[in-house]
């Protein structure tokens, strides 16, 4: 143990991956992690559609050393396109490290199950994505964990829910479907206190809006599938943080198996290459249409944080450029209203998932929330007629006109 003088340095990134830390979010995203190919001077990472590695001197000294995460080995343990992508979603987070997962869901089960042991405690809430509820719910306890289930929003409830045995705090920083914001600040407090782990799911705002890790997050979470892709037409997940964690997740991400193949790496780097321009966009778009829902008849209460009514202040300041592109609204007659309102549309298309270029609309009692009770719906604020809006970059006028029409013929 004397002569163990390896420590942990950022990364893994090969020599010649591109690295502009001290630069601004939009030039991040379209150049961090960029893998610059000697050979070819490819301007962007090529494809290495290959599972396994030649082995070398570094191959050897990497298993000697137990430093196999930063040399290319086999597909599961690393590759460079899933490097070029770490390094920028890292990059954009302000993180040290970042690990690719096969979905989103993959990402929280890993990371969840690395930072906690058997008998350990995870306090979230029930406005958690719904498969991620449905993981907490149902499946943590037979894996010897036990969840306790908090109103997001109420630090004193979050403070009272902490036991000896918790591990985790476990978050969303907007939640699923109703925008509520969790108080990141005051949560990084609590952990402090009391030598917890926060973690944060920062899927709606994206590292454009919100970087999590800056206000005490240890470890930040995303379906990638989300914004961080933009163009639905993959599947991934990935987490963020510093390297120490990162290893630690990227260690048991070794057993569970859901690493992200090189074509769809490929793929999501190219599309958070315009993460921050599709941000603006998506924000100013849900805006605006936040806007018009407020003032239509038609519509009982609107959800989103650009609204003055809107119930959680400290989000401004930690989001002081955006919101994303998330819009919940109650169409007034219920879940049949509603239902009839999906019918009229014709831009947005009615279909699960969010944060595409393109707009989709859904309701929560049918889909994402359709395993709780009326009751259960109701005592998280999900009322009948609730719609969410996944508000894409098409133009605003063209979507304020479709949501006129659609809510006219009601």
């Amino acid at each position: 143990m004397d002569s163990l003088k390896r420590g942990r340095v950022p990364g893994p990134r090969l020599a010649n991956q591109r690295v502009l830390d001290d630069t601004g979010l939009g030039t991040r995203s379209v150049h961090a992690g960029t893998y610059e190919d000697p050979v070819t001077g490819a301007v962007g990472t090529p494809v290495f559609q290959s599972s396994t590695f030649a082995f070398t001197e570094d191959t050897y000294q990497a298993f000697e050393q137990g430093d196999i995460r930063d040399v290319p080995i086999y597909g599961r343990y690393g590759s460079p396109n899933q490097w070029a992508v770490q390094e920028k979603v890292a990059a954009l987070e302000g993180a040290e490290s970042a690990l690719v997962f096969s979905s989103g869901m993959a990402a929280i089960t890993t990371t969840l199950l690395a930072l906690t042991n058997r008998g350990g405690h995870i306090v979230s809430s029930r406005d958690v994505y719904g498969g991620t509820f449905n993981l907490l719910r149902e499946d943590m306890h037979q894996l010897g964990r036990q969840v306790s289930f908090v109103d997001p929003t109420d630090v004193g409830a979050v403070r009272a829910a902490v036991r000896d045995e918790t591990q985790v705090l476990f978050f969303e920083s907007l939640t699923n479907p109703l925008l509520k914001a969790a108080p990141l600040a005051d949560l990084a407090r609590l952990a402090q206190e009391r030598h917890l782990l926060l973690v944060v799911d920062n899927t709606f705002l994206s590292p454009i809006f919100l970087r999590p890790a800056e206000h005490g997050a240890h470890i930040v979470v995303h379906s990638a599938t989300k914004y961080l892709n933009g163009h639905s037409d993959i599947t991934a997940g990935v987490a963020s943080g510093s390297r120490k964690y990162i290893d630690r997740v990227w260690a048991q991400s070794l057993k569970f198996g859901g690493s992200l193949d090189a074509l769809t790496c490929f793929l999501l780097e190219r599309g958070l290459k315009t993460l921050s321009l599709r941000m603006e966009r998506h924000h100013a778009n849900a805006v605006a249409v936040a806007a018009f829902l407020a003032g239509h008849p038609g519509v009982r209460r609107v959800h989103h944080p650009s609204r003055p009514e809107y119930p959680y202040p400290w989000l401004a300041g930690l989001c002081p450029d955006g919101y994303g592109g998330m819009v919940s609204f109650e169409v007034a007659g219920g879940n049949g209203a509603a239902l009839k309102f999906l019918d009229r549309l014709r831009i947005p298309l009615v279909a699960t998932s969010l944060g595409g270029v393109e707009s989709l609309a859904s309701l929560p009692f049918n889909t994402s929330h359709s395993f709780l009770t009326d009751r259960q719906r109701r005592e998280v604020g999900i009322e009948p007629g609730l719609v969410r809006l996944s508000v894409g970059v098409e133009d605003a006028d063209d979507l304020i006109a479709d949501l006129d029409q659609a809510l006219s013929a009601l």
